[in-house]
């Protein structure tokens, strides 16, 4: 072979060598790629619909596409089943009450000091659980959520004698809402609700800054809950404006719209329907923002609530009326949220379930009464949220849910002060000068002293 010859065929064997080498790093490129997409748990059993199948012809020098190797594939997001997106929450008050100045005790017939807002005011006082409340909540899909409340600090009379039983589990809340619009502005409430009556029923306990709700306010819904259906509806420049309250800490109302229209039973949380008839209420509320006077960020809040009712009151005889008494009551509402100052009043005219002592008899008679608190909100301090408050109130009516709806005459004035170390915890201390008729049609006067009281709550 000559020379020429030897370089020709020395140079087609490097390109040979040069070719199969390609090859082989083709190759191996191709069994890596294979190699990643049975790792990555996106792989698919079978090419991805559209992917070029691989004919066996074809040579391994062509481009292989594995569209399952993409790294940029994604799972599909799982949905959650209804029961996953409920969550558990709720809060537990220990108080203690003392009465300072005036009748503990007294002979029979005559009024001690006692409130129908806190059985704990009596004469031995101490601790008690005012509330351990626990809450079940969450959406059961787009349109429909539930909320479920108890409270394990409710007590039951006459268990042994006359000896009652406290901390029993007892239902407060059970509704679902029923959202009639994506926007969630309109819904139907279902269930064992709140009454819309009245801004201070409304707020939690948890939320409000005294340590009970007012006479007056509370007397035309007792325990402030009946089963029923409510409509709400709240605009969305409304809504934005509590979200921006709720977002500066402000203690709002709760989940209720700025229009409700309600239809309940009437006899009050967790008691028989007893005459067929139907409680009706209305309710609208309106936040106002005061910019253009000068008062920038603050926002005052104004309302107004009507209920109509037949109620038939628990008689000394034993069981319940026979006779159904008009119950029904107009209140309005106002305030400004503190920031730092704020203001809160509230006042109810109407007729109610009353023990008329010169009949001897209960009849339908004038309920009225209210109350005003100044509170002045300081929200960031070395020891956390500080909020001194100062509230009267005042009322002249029947307390219904009490046997043979006894009269009240209620005149008080307390100054008290929250603090919030803690979002988890928060301590009241509060000082009370009273006025008060029991809630005892069998009982006269108006027993008068002082109390001092400190409540506890940690929120969970």
């Amino acid at each position: 072979m000559s020379a020429p010859q030897i370089a020709a065929a020395a140079e087609d064997q490097d390109a040979k060598i040069a070719d199969l080498q390609r090859q082989v790093d083709e190759l191996k490129a191709m069994v890596k790629a294979m190699q990643a997409a049975q790792a990555a748990p996106q792989m698919a059993s079978a090419p991805a619909a559209g992917a070029p199948a691989v004919p066996p012809h074809a040579s391994l020098a062509q481009p292989v596409v594995l569209a399952s190797a993409t790294p940029d594939a994604k799972p599909a997001p799982k949905k959650k089943a209804w029961h996953e997106k409920l969550m558990i929450r709720g809060y537990t008050q220990l108080r203690l009450n003392e009465i300072v100045s005036g009748p503990k005790t007294a002979p029979a017939g005559v009024s001690r000091l006692r409130s129908v807002q806190d059985s704990g005011i009596s004469e031995n006082g101490n601790f008690t659980l005012r509330r351990a409340r626990l809450v079940v909540q969450g959406d059961i899909s787009d349109r429909v959520s539930l909320y479920m409340q108890g409270d394990m600090a409710a007590a039951v009379s006459n268990q042994s004698g006359t000896e009652g039983r406290q901390h029993f589990f007892q239902m407060r809340d059970a509704y679902a809402d029923v959202f009639l619009d994506k926007a969630k502005t309109l819904k139907v409430r279902l269930g064992q609700s709140k009454v819309p009556y009245g801004w201070e029923n409304l707020q939690s306990s948890s939320n409000r800054l005294p340590l009970d709700r007012t006479d007056a306010i509370n007397a035309p819904v007792p325990g402030e809950r009946d089963l029923g259906v409510v409509l709400y509806y709240t605009p969305p420049k409304v809504q934005k404006i509590w979200d921006e309250l709720s977002h500066d800490g402000q203690k709002l109302f709760g989940n209720y719209g700025a229009f409700a229209l309600a239809a309940y039973n009437g006899q009050g949380i967790n008691r028989f329907e007893r005459n067929g008839g139907l409680m009706t209420v209305a309710m609208a509320t309106m936040p106002v923002r005061l910019d253009g006077i000068g008062l920038d960020g603050q926002v005052a809040e104004f309302g107004v609530t009507a209920m109509r009712n037949q109620f038939r009151p628990e008689v000394r005889s034993g069981g319940v009326s026979t006779i159904s008494y008009d119950d029904n009551h107009v209140n309005f509402h106002g305030m400004i949220y503190p920031k730092p100052f704020g203001i809160q009043a509230e006042w109810t005219i109407g007729t109610a379930p009353q023990w008329d002592r010169s009949l001897a008899a209960i009849r339908s008679q004038r309920a009225t009464g209210g109350y005003v608190m100044a509170m002045y909100r300081i929200p960031e301090t070395p020891v956390g949220q500080i909020i001194p408050f100062a509230r009267w109130q005042t009322y002249r009516g029947g307390w219904k849910s009490a046997t043979n709806a006894p009269r009240l005459e209620t005149d008080e004035y307390e100054v008290g002060v929250e603090w919030l170390p803690l979002k988890e915890l928060e301590v009241t201390l509060n000082y009370a000068n009273v006025s008060r008729t029991e809630a005892d049609e069998r009982r006269t006067g108006r027993a008068k002293g002082d109390l001092i009281r400190a409540q506890v709550q940690w929120n969970y």
